[in-house]
């Protein structure tokens, strides 16, 4: 069955749910729902539920009187199908189970994070105190305007550049810290 059909034929065809034009229809349309599937990680079984649900979502529309043809019909069914499949594909990656167990939280994790906490507590005592208000307020989660603010600054510019100095300033008596660096050999 090689001969062309026109759209309003197919469209009337589905809506009587004529056993020929179902027929051309997966003559005609299945093999570039195939192809896009196959190519979007699917498998010949993911085809046919496809094609499948396009079928019956097509039906619907147009039983329904909801179909809204903008382009050529095949152009529409490809549509459909593209959109139940990822669609699928949303769905199988959300229910994805990893293939690994992950490793549980170590003993020796916990202490490397208490002792790198107290580095970084006794780093933050030693800074110049409006960078330990910077900072604080930045952690606090206030934006660069509300602390230009805050601290009397001229811009959320120059907060924004303080607050970078003070973060650098942080990272330097960090890497100066005797129990650092004695940290840095044990890890």
């Amino acid at each position: 069955m090689f001969r062309r059909i026109s759209d309003s034929d197919v469209i009337d065809g589905i809506r009587r749910q004529d056993e020929k034009v179902l027929t051309w229809l997966y003559d005609n349309y299945l093999q570039t729902i195939r192809h896009h599937v196959l190519k979007n990680s699917g498998s010949e079984a993911d085809v046919s539920d496809v094609f499948q649900e396009s079928v019956i979502t097509l039906f619907r529309q147009i039983s329904e009187n909801n179909l809204n043809l903008t382009s050529d019909l095949k152009g529409y069914f490809f549509g459909i199908a593209r959109n139940i499949w990822s669609s699928q594909l949303r769905e199988k990656s959300k229910t994805t189970v990893l293939d690994r167990d992950l490793p549980d939280e170590n003993e020796s994790d916990d202490i490397n994070n208490m002792v790198l906490e107290r580095i970084v507590s006794r780093s933050f005592s030693k800074l110049q105190p409006d960078f330990q208000l910077i900072l604080t307020l930045f952690s606090e989660g206030l934006g660069y305007d509300e602390i230009a603010k805050k601290m009397n600054l001229k811009s959320d510019t120059y907060a924004r550049r303080k607050k970078y100095l003070a973060k650098e300033a942080l990272i330097e008596i960090v890497k100066e810290d005797a129990e650092y660096k004695d940290y840095l050999d044990l890890r």
